[in-house]
């Protein structure tokens, strides 16, 4: 059985002003917080038992969910008396975890399979899974290319990029990452990732072609909402 830490402790600042009086996991899409459409998502995959790390505003997540038992699952909580990054409260949880365990942003929005994730991460010994996605960029300038004497090398018109970005979904290994986890450290997964990488433990980037929305900022929110609805 595998279990997830979910990190739902965060301001959501750039959502303001709708995380002012509520926290972002608890922001609606449709009918449903953004917190139980991710909740349901990991029941489908096999979840039974799951870690919340909480801190702002965290007796209304606690009122929302409760123990877990409307969801069919099982909830406990994490407090963080103070930000911890989003690994940071890691430590705090490993003993609560299973072997390999699934991490996930409070506000992931997707329909990526983490079954299949967790399936493909548990048949090789790796320290670390992250579920990745393709973003473009459209740059909306004529970017000049010049040699050393400012001559002009190549000019490219409003050019896109392609580049991968993590969904903030990963699936993890305790006893590869509990060496590297201190107590009341602040620490964010990807300087985790990165510790893990250079001590010559495997992190392996996992893409699906699927779904995936960042609703961090209110125009996000507002393009996920209408989204939404046309699928409806």
């Amino acid at each position: 059985m595998i279990k997830a830490l979910i990190m739902a402790g965060g301001k959501g600042t750039r959502l303001r002003p709708f995380t002012a009086s509520f926290p972002k996991p608890l922001v609606p899409l449709g009918d449903l917080p953004v917190l139980e459409l991710l909740l349901r998502q990991l029941k489908g995959a096999g979840v039974k038992e799951v870690l919340l790390s909480v801190n702002h505003l965290h007796h209304l997540i606690r009122a929302f969910c409760e123990d877990g038992s409307k969801f069919g699952l099982k909830i406990e909580y994490v407090l963080e008396d103070e930000p911890l990054g989003t690994a940071g409260s890691l430590a705090y949880a490993l003993d609560k975890l299973s072997d390999d365990f699934i991490v996930a942003n409070g506000d992931l929005l997707t329909n990526f399979n983490i079954a299949k994730m967790v399936e493909e991460h548990r048949r090789q010994p790796i320290a670390a899974s992250i579920a990745v996605f393709e973003r473009s960029t459209r740059i909306e300038f004529g970017l000049i290319d010049v040699d050393e004497s400012m001559r002009l090398t190549g000019y490219r018109e409003k050019p896109t990029y392609s580049h991968l970005v993590s969904m903030g979904l990963y699936v993890l290994n305790r006893a590869s990452v509990a060496p590297h986890l201190v107590p009341g450290a602040f620490l964010d997964m990807p300087q985790l990732m990165q510790i893990l990488m250079k001590a010559g433990k495997p992190v392996i980037c996992r893409s699906q072609d699927c779904l995936w929305l960042d609703i961090g900022r209110p125009e996000d929110y507002a393009a996920a909402q209408q989204l939404l609805r046309a699928e409806a």
